[in-house]
Formats: C-alpha cells, sequence, structure tokens
C-alpha cells in the first residue's frame, strides 16, 4: 500500500501525461476537474488518471474527512477556531492499495464512514472556513509538486491550481445527479431518492453562494455535461482535450 501525504517520493514522477512545448521539450500536466456534488467528478477523475497513468487526488475527501474529524471532536463545523485547532493536529493521508485510494486520519481508515450525506453536508459547511482552506490548500500543493496528476474537487482550476494546464468543469442535470448519488449511497442509507435530490440541491446553494472560493467553473476550463454520457465518453472527451 503507497501513502500519500505531501511527500513527493510516494507519487509518481515519470510516464504520462506530458505535452510537447513548440520547441520540443516535454513537461508534466497538472490536471483539475471541478464541479458539483453527483456530477461523476470522482469516477472520471479516477478513470482519467489510470488511463493516463498519473496519480488522482480526490479533495472533495479530505473535506469529507475534517467535517468527520470534527465531529467526532465535538466541534461544530462552522467554528472556525475550533477547527483550526483540529486542523494543527490533523495527520491526513491517502493510501492506494487493492481497493484503490483510501483517506486516511492518524493511521486509521476512514473512507466509508465519510460518505454519509450527513458528512456531506457538514463537509460544505466545513469547506467555507478560512482555517480549513488554508490547511488543505497547502496539503493540495505539496501533492502537486510534481504535477503529473488529476485533482478533483471544487475550486481546483480556479483558486488551488489557477495555472493547471488542463482544467475541466464536469455537470449534468440535477435530478441524473441525485440518481447517482442515490444509488452510490443506498446499500448504506435509508434515504429516498426524493431526500438525495432535496440535500444535493440545499448543498448546491451552500457551495455556489459561499463567500470564499464559491462553485465556479474556471474562465479558461473545459465544460462537459455528462448527463447523457457513459463514462467512456467523458473520459474519452477529456483524453482529446488533453492531447
Amino acid at each position: 500500500m503507497t501513502r500519500i501525504s505531501g511527500s513527493s517520493k510516494h507519487l509518481r514522477t515519470s510516464g504520462d501525461p506530458y505535452v510537447k512545448r513548440e520547441d520540443g521539450v516535454t513537461e508534466a500536466l497538472l490536471i483539475t476537474i471541478d464541479g458539483p456534488s453527483g456530477a461523476g467528478k470522482s469516477t472520471a477523475g479516477r478513470a482519467l488518471a489510470k488511463r493516463l497513468e498519473c496519480n488522482y487526488i480526490d479533495t472533495g475527501a479530505l473535506y469529507r474527512g475534517v467535517a468527520y474529524e470534527s465531529k467526532r471532536a465535538g466541534i461544530r463545523p462552522n467554528d472556525d477556531e475550533g477547527l483550526k485547532r483540529l486542523c494543527a493536529g490533523l495527520d491526513l493521508s491517502f493510501s492506494i492499495g487493492e481497493s484503490g485510494l483510501r483517506l486516511m486520519s492518524g493511521g486509521n481508515d476512514i473512507t466509508d464512514s465519510i460518505r454519509s450525506s450527513e458528512i456531506a453536508m457538514d463537509a460544505s459547511t466545513v469547506s467555507a472556513q478560512p482555517s480549513v482552506r488554508s490547511y488543505l490548500l497547502t496539503l493540495q500543493r505539496r501533492l502537486a509538486q510534481h504535477k503529473r496528476a488529476v485533482f478533483e474537487g471544487r475550486d481546483m482550476g480556479t483558486v488551488v491550481f489557477p495555472d493547471a494546464d488542463v482544467k475541466f468543469y464536469l455537470d449534468a442535470s440535477l435530478n441524473i445527479r441525485a440518481k447517482r448519488r442515490y444509488d452510490e449511497l443506498r446499500k448504506h442509507s435509508t434515504r429516498n431518492l426524493q431526500e438525495v435530490e432535496t440535500d444535493l440541491k440545499k448543498r448546491d446553494e451552500q457551495d455556489r453562494t459561499r463567500a470564499l472560493s464559491p462553485l465556479k467553473p474556471a474562465k479558461d476550463a473545459v465544460r462537459i455535461d455528462s448527463s447523457g454520457l457513459t463514462l467512456d465518453e467523458v473520459v474519452d472527451t477529456m483524453i482529446a482535450c488533453i492531447r
């Protein structure tokens, strides 16, 4: 199992994806995928990274990780001072094993624990707190120091990596996104489709109207509506843009 915690020694540093400049020199690419919940960012990001043989970083999982740990510590998701103290002692990292990318906190696997609707809503509130954004901004940029990575989230192309080589904004209709999220959650949740859609609509509003780093497409992002596309079609579109 490979641990990814911001140290470059565990990240891929050779191979694709590269781009050849006009002067004939090749350089590594940093690729970002932003968009609302349920648009298929994680699935497409993993598939794209696999096709390109590069690192995939799910930044949304990091915010969920903070939300999960804040709940365990009894800290409200809008308590910026409390979250600042929490982040000072957090040890969030990714591990890559046979089951794919796993989020670790202090050596404990919390991947499955962060996928509830409650944690998702708390993550939206947590992500608006300056202390959390500062903590994770530093971590995310360390992870990207050698590029050769696909970063997926909500402000990757607008705030975290404004100079990314290729930017995508992946979206889909609300009902399609709700159905996808419902299918993902129903194995360990009793929420019905309408409740999931209501939660998504509320989170969309929170993410798009927050004062700090609101969800929006970067001006130079390639916008893709995945509503009527298969996963392969989405990834093929991205590959065509990259190459």
